[in-house]
């Protein structure tokens, strides 16, 4: 039950994507919905990341180079 409360707390509300970005930088195809919320997924684990190699080379400041 915790489980669904968290993925409708993750819902279109919260997305630190940009739709309308997003699909205007898609030029030759459509973007369907759940398209928003895998990329807004993989957009955080791609900040979490490169936040812990930051945190593990000592800086508080994340950089190009922890991509």
């Amino acid at each position: 039950m915790a489980a669904k409360r968290k993925a409708a707390k993750q819902g279109s509300g919260n997305l630190i994507i940009s739709k309308s970005r997003t699909k205007a930088a898609s030029r030759k195809c459509n973007v369907s919905s759940d398209f928003y919320s895998a990329l807004d997924k993989t957009v955080r684990g791609l900040i979490a990341s490169a936040e812990a190699r930051a945190l593990g080379n000592k800086r508080k400041t994340l950089k190009p180079v922890d991509l």
